[in-house]
């Protein structure tokens, strides 16, 4: 019996991880350390979670170190989701990022080197590797080149530590898309569709030529889930990715859903910068990885069932 701590658990992924996580009887617990930065509150609106007296919030700063400590008592597992993101490619205040994705995860690392945690599992982006015409590879060196990548990148390092103290694994998430209760509609993918249903308009950054990795949030907590409950896979960094789409590929596939929509480019002479990362990751020889790439049009379907109007 497991009990699971999840940093940023009220956020996109994490809401979605959670009601996977609720019903398995090998959880005992499931404890939410979130800050409630990005003021979404959709995760507590809703459909009623299953098994709630398994689930416990705590609202909280990943730079609070004693509460972080006194949180971390009796907790197995900890899997670190807490992060400000960002769109591929887009720098902002360095500052913003290097608190939280930086400063934040080293703080929590130095209280899980301090307490019974036996399993740490860290989300990190592919946004490390920087951008690549050329198909990378699991073993990749990384060379970020925004902020938000050479943040998260740091945050590697001060996870990388514990490896060789308590069974650690460091995923590397390509771009997530799709409907969960607290979606981030400032993810492209989420936004191309939220313009499209509500304004039968998208606006494209570029030639619309650039590839950047995608996974869905069905796939991607699935995979997460089943990592926080093995306890035998082995420390390593490992890519989550199910495919490469150009910008025009999403294009395709909405306009097929809503024939209707116009797009117009913005800077359409810019050709930006690439990034493909290989699907192929060793964590499919230790969990039951979802087979196949995903058709985005289903997908889109799928999140389209959730759209109000």
């Amino acid at each position: 019996m497991k009990k699971i701590l999840i940093t940023g658990g009220a956020g996109y992924i994490g809401s979605a991880l959670i009601e996977q996580l609720l019903p398995l009887p090998e959880v005992e617990k499931v404890v939410i350390y979130d800050n409630l930065s990005r003021n979404n509150y959709h995760f507590f609106l809703g459909n009623k979670l299953p098994n709630q007296e398994k689930i416990n919030f705590i609202q909280g700063e990943l730079l609070d170190t004693r509460k972080l400590k006194k949180v971390l008592n009796g907790i197995d597992t900890v899997i670190h989701l807490a992060a400000k993101v960002t769109t591929p490619f887009a720098d902002a205040d360095p500052h913003y990022f290097e608190q939280s994705n930086h400063w934040g995860t080293a703080e929590l690392v130095y209280a899980v080197e301090e307490s019974d945690v036996e399993h740490f599992v860290f989300a990190s982006s592919v946004s490390v590797f920087g951008s690549s015409k050329d198909l990378i590879e699991e073993n990749h060196h990384p060379n970020p080149r925004t902020i938000y990548g050479i943040s998260k990148l740091r945050g590697e390092e001060h996870v990388a530590r514990l490896m060789d103290k308590i069974n650690t694994q460091i995923l590397r998430l390509g771009n997530v898309y799709g409907y969960a209760n607290a979606v981030r509609f400032d993810a492209v993918i989420n936004r191309f569709m939220f313009d499209a249903n509500f304004n039968k308009r998208i606006a494209i950054h570029g030639d619309g030529k650039q590839h950047r990795p995608f996974i869905s949030i069905q796939k991607v907590t699935e995979i997460l889930k089943q990592v926080a409950i093995k306890n035998d896979i082995p420390p390593a960094y490992y890519n989550v990715v199910d495919k490469n789409l150009q910008v025009l590929d999403i294009v395709d596939a909405l306009k097929a859903i809503y024939p209707e929509m116009e797009f117009t480019f913005i800077n359409q002479h810019l050709k930006l910068r690439e990034l493909l990362v290989s699907p192929e990751t060793k964590l499919q020889n230790h969990i039951d990885f979802p087979k196949g790439t995903t058709n985005l049009k289903d997908d889109l379907l799928v999140f389209k069932e959730y759209l109000r109007f």
